[in-house]
C-alpha cells in the first residue's frame, strides 16, 4: 500500500510543498501559512519542509519566485507589449493571493537571490518588447497599477482594458 509520504521520494517533495503552500495562501492568506500547515497540506511529517526551506520566509520567497517564473512564462507567450500587458493582468486576476505575495511588503527580493533572479527574469521579458528601459518601466507601472486597482475594486467597470493597453504601445 502506498502512502503520501512514499510519493515524495525522488525530488517530488519540493513541488508538493509549494503546491500546498499556494493552496494555503489562497485559503488563509500569508498569516495562515506555516511550515507545519504546509506539511499537513502536503501529507508529510512536520519536519519534511525543512529539507527544502530553512524557514517560513524561505518558503514564501520560493513560492513568490515560482510565481514570477509563471508570470514570465505567461508574458513570453503573449505577443507585443499590449499582449504582455493583458497577460500580466490576467495572471494577477487569476492568482490574486500569489500576486500580492510576489509584490507585497512581506518579502524583499534583495534578501532572497532566487526571488530576485525570478523577478528580474519577468521584468526582462517585458523589457524585451518595450522600446527601452524607461518604456518597460512605464508599461510595468501601468499594468501593475491597473492590477492593483482591479484587485481592490477601484477600476471603473466601463473602461475596457484593451483600449487602455493599446494606447501605450
Amino acid at each position: 500500500m502506498s502512502t503520501s509520504k512514499e510519493a515524495y521520494h525522488h525530488g517530488e517533495l519540493r513541488p508538493a510543498l509549494l503546491a500546498a503552500a499556494e493552496a494555503l495562501l489562497v485559503a488563509e492568506g500569508p498569516a495562515g501559512l506555516s511550515l507545519r500547515a504546509v506539511a499537513r497540506g502536503a501529507g508529510v511529517s512536520h519536519n519534511a519542509p525543512y529539507r527544502h526551506f530553512a524557514s517560513r520566509e524561505a518558503l514564501l520567497a520560493a513560492l513568490a519566485a515560482e510565481g514570477f517564473s509563471r508570470l514570465a512564462a505567461a508574458l513570453r507567450a503573449a505577443p507585443g507589449l499590449a499582449g504582455q500587458g493583458r497577460a500580466y493582468l490576467d495572471f494577477a486576476a487569476a492568482h490574486p493571493a500569489l500576486y500580492r505575495l510576489m509584490f507585497g511588503a512581506e518579502l524583499r527580493a534583495g534578501s532572497h537571490p532566487a526571488l530576485k533572479l525570478a523577478a528580474g527574469e519577468a521584468f526582462s521579458v517585458l523589457s524585451g518588447v518595450a522600446a527601452d528601459r524607461a518604456g518597460a518601466l512605464a508599461a510595468w507601472a501601468l499594468v501593475h497599477g491597473i492590477a492593483g486597482l482591479r484587485a481592490d475594486g477601484h477600476w471603473p467597470a466601463d473602461v475596457v482594458l484593451d483600449s487602455v493597453l493599446t494606447r501605450v504601445t
